[in-house]
């Protein structure tokens, strides 16, 4: 069933146009493998645009980024290898729609960043009439043709949206496959396509999260010599070595589970019965909240590492089968990284907060809970910038990356309605603010700083609302991290 009638402010161009991109197979080759059929994230862009049209919004760049891009900061090495084949950016182009004109500063502008690429496993789409079944229902697609709805609504409710007060729109690739937007969001940071306010539209439950994790993933390499079954013990057992490893590796990190999340994930030699595996791998993806909680778990699984080889060596040391690999263990084991030195971010601005609570009604991510990492962390070096996760649904409970993804159209249709309070509170708010600087009253709950923040000739037009003085991003300088990993 594609009909059905949708819950306002959603409307049935909105929900055709959802159907649509839900019918487009939008993942990226680091999901999908360089031997997939291309994305054809550009031609959903080229809709998306195209129906963002209709309200004011217009294409102000449609490209890809450059390898220019990618020279400087840290990449994860999936795309650094990926970047051989000739087609991996080109076939991955970022879209930006802007309302209002090009001059209009960033202190006068919302900036929010949707991804259309999703996780491979195309599936069937439908909407029964309450609920849209596919492939980026709730991750992202979904939650970014309701952030259109939103702006619509908004821009039918204060003129000066579009006007005076600007909007921009990320439409990005490379947000899944563990891109982490090295080549979709942060190029259009480092372009300036950003604003006063910065809403990345990821799953929240409709509570603003005015933080985002980053992850490094550690990869231990063993390199030795192969073996047949019926000479076991003449080679190296990357098996047993690898085994041993992860359990003392996952013993050792444990106790950093209070302020991490440590995944001891894939481990391979090989799936043959009737040989000795000399080499194999295991990965290990370690989340963090702070660059220095980042510092420590590196130092603490470089230290756990070392004395895992050591346990080795000592309990396998001159046994028939595994004497050789215990002997040799620290010399055919080595660390790789595959990612770290990413930035987090840990917004504290305080303007931007109460917008989004007292003005706009938007209720904040408990503080107990743990944030989840998403393109966010590419805002934490932004000056001047409030920077929040907002969108509908539950990553989990919504089967994203899963089977049977969905988004309920009622949940899809609060959050357009969040965005439309949003965008009108950031309005009312500058607007407030100019009266401040012309009468030295006002609506809103700003003080006389707020209103002094607005500079000479407030009441010429719309002021820029207060600089944030926290800024959106950690106190701690992730940029050290790539210095000592030597990352470009």
């Amino acid at each position: 069933m594609t009909g059905g009638r949708v819950p306002a402010p959603l409307t049935p161009g909105d929900r055709d146009l959802l159907l649509r991109l839900l019918d487009l197979p939008t993942a990226g080759p680091l999901e999908t493998g360089p031997d997939a059929p291309p994305s054809r994230l550009a031609e959903a862009q080229d809709a998306y645009g195209r129906h963002a049209a209709a309200m004011g919004l217009r294409v102000v760049r449609h490209a890809p980024a450059e390898p220019a891009d990618l020279a400087s900061g840290p990449v994860p090495a999936p795309v650094r290898e990926a970047l051989a084949c000739p087609r991996f950016l080109a076939d991955q182009p970022s879209l930006v729609l802007r309302l209002g004109p090009d001059d209009l500063p960033a202190a006068r502008t919302v900036m929010f960043n949707v991804h259309l690429d999703t996780v491979a496993g195309m599936q069937p789409v439908r909407f029964d009439g309450e609920r849209f079944h596919g492939r980026g229902a709730i991750d992202a697609k979904g939650p970014a043709v309701a952030l259109l709805a939103g702006i619509r609504a908004a821009c039918s409710h204060r003129p000066a949206l579009g006007r005076d007060i600007g909007v921009l729109v990320q439409a990005v690739a490379g947000e899944e496959g563990g891109a982490m937007g090295v080549f979709g969001t942060r190029p259009l940071v480092r372009r300036g396509f950003t604003g006063r306010l910065n809403v990345f539209c990821e799953p929240t439950g409709g509570r603003f999260l005015p933080r985002s994790t980053a992850a490094m993933t550690a990869r231990i390499v063993v390199d030795g010599s192969d073996a047949v079954d019926d000479r076991p013990g003449g080679g190296h057992n990357a098996s047993v070595l690898l085994g041993f490893l992860a359990q003392h590796l996952g013993r050792a990190l444990g106790p950093a589970a209070s302020e991490a999340a440590v995944c001891v994930a894939g481990l391979h030699t090989g799936t043959r019965h009737n040989k000795v595996y000399g080499g194999g791998s295991l990965l290990l993806n370690i989340g963090y909240g702070s660059a220095a909680t980042a510092h420590r778990l590196e130092r603490r699984l470089r230290d756990a590492l070392d004395e895992g080889l050591k346990e080795f060596a000592s309990v396998f040391a001159g046994t028939a089968l595994f004497g050789r690999t215990a002997a040799d263990a620290r010399a055919i084991t080595r660390l790789e990284w595959r990612k770290r030195g990413l930035p987090v971010l840990d917004d504290r601005d305080a303007w931007g907060h109460a917008l989004l609570g007292d003005r706009a009604g938007i209720p904040p991510w408990p503080g107990s809970e743990p944030a989840f990492t998403c393109d966010a962390i590419w805002m934490s070096q932004v000056p001047g910038a409030c920077t929040v996760v907002l969108g509908p649904g539950d990553l989990a409970a919504n089967n994203a990356h899963a089977a049977g993804e969905f988004a309920d159209a009622a949940e899809l249709a609060d959050f357009a309605t969040a965005v439309s309070r949003l965008l009108i509170a950031f309005t009312d708010d500058l607007g407030a603010i100019n009266d401040l600087g012309a009468t030295g009253s006002g609506a809103t709950g700003l003080g006389a700083t707020d209103a002094r923040a607005a500079g000479p000739g407030a009441s010429d037009g719309p002021a820029d609302p207060p600089a944030s003085t926290g800024g959106s991003g950690s106190t701690d300088d992730p940029g050290s991290i790539d210095e000592r990993n030597g990352l470009p």
